[in-house]
């Protein structure tokens, strides 16, 4: 196929991007050693059959380490997505749906436009996901236990006062949510307190609504740490509470569980605990299991990245993972 070819020096590789012009064109950095890279050279080979006008490259990233240093290429496989020679998207991992999910979205993108309006629907489906993660969610500067400016401070004791049990956002931590949130809301300050998916308001409402006596009937009941802790683990047949998430995680640990995860092609989910200091302080009691990553099958413990790894080396993550064993 013409448009899957391999690049096996810089000039090689620029020379496809210049080619490609506004079209798409996906780099797969890979490794011949590593077999999760082989797979996904096969899905790669399929998606460029029913995407003629989308260019794949696949480029040994050992062998041309000027081109993998600069996008910062740490692991195999993982693919860098361009657009008129300006990287576009990224995929860290073999995780063949995402791979497909992203080539079908760029593809037809065709421009900047679409890209822009394709970008903007991506970030209001992460906001409508963030803003349903609780039944009642602030977000605000700072943690609910150390708020970063004086509004958050307030509305956190409001709520702490009235027994209102909430998760909490900060917006100090993520710029792309910091200022999507003022449109998606329509609402330009924070903190922001959402129910059942709903804007309820800023520090003023909450306060007025404190006063009236409705603010409890606004929010929803209570439940307890272990209620949410048990809904988060069943959400999914397998869910990984990490730092990051699939597209990016933050350490090196949560990256690794994710190459392993990816290379096996069960479907599975994620959380980040770092978004949430008390699903991360709480699921260390609730599991008696000190550390993360931490992988769930339906319900059940199954540990973290050193089981995993005694698990790939058995052969027996597979049916594990199915919940076959």
């Amino acid at each position: 196929m013409a448009n899957l070819v391999e690049a096996t020096t810089q000039r090689q590789f620029e020379d496809f991007l210049a080619k490609a012009g506004k079209c798409l064109t996906v780099v797969h950095f890979q490794a011949a050693w590593a077999p999760q890279c082989g797979q996904m050279n096969e899905v790669m080979a399929e998606l460029a059959k029913e995407h003629a006008h989308t260019t794949f490259v696949k480029l040994e990233a050992e062998a041309v380490p000027e081109v993998s240093e600069k996008y910062e290429i740490v692991s195999v496989p993982t693919f860098i997505f361009f657009k008129a020679g300006e990287k576009v998207d990224r995929i860290d991992g073999a995780h063949a749906p995402e791979l497909t999910k992203k080539v079908l979205r760029l593809a037809v993108a065709d421009g900047p436009v679409a890209a822009a309006e394709s970008s903007a629907a991506d970030l209001n489906q992460r906001l409508k996901k963030l803003i349903n993660a609780a039944p009642c969610m602030l977000f605000m500067k700072g943690s609910s236990q150390e708020p970063r400016c004086g509004f958050s401070r307030q509305i956190v004791a409001l709520l702490k006062e009235h027994g209102i049990q909430f998760s909490s956002f900060d917006i100090l931590s993520d710029e792309e949510v910091r200022q999507g949130l003022k449109i998606y809301s329509n609402w330009p300050t924070f903190p922001q307190l959402y129910a059942n998916g709903e804007l309820v308001g800023g520090l003023d409402i909450v306060k007025e609504l404190a006063e009236s006596g409705e603010l409890e009937n606004t929010c929803p009941k209570a439940v307890t740490l272990e209620q949410r802790l048990k809904a988060i683990i069943n959400r999914s047949p397998v869910v990984l509470f990490m730092k990051g998430d699939k597209e990016a995680a933050k350490c090196g640990f949560s990256r690794q569980t994710l190459e392993i995860l990816n290379g096996t092609g069960v479907d599975y989910d994620t959380f980040d605990i770092l978004q949430d200091e008390e699903v991360r302080q709480g699921l260390k009691t609730y599991s008696n299991w000190p550390t993360y990553p931490q992988l769930y099958v339906k319900g059940d413990l199954i540990g973290g990245l050193d089981i995993l790894k005694e698990l790939k080396e058995s052969g027996d993550l597979l049916s594990v993972l199915k919940g076959e064993s």
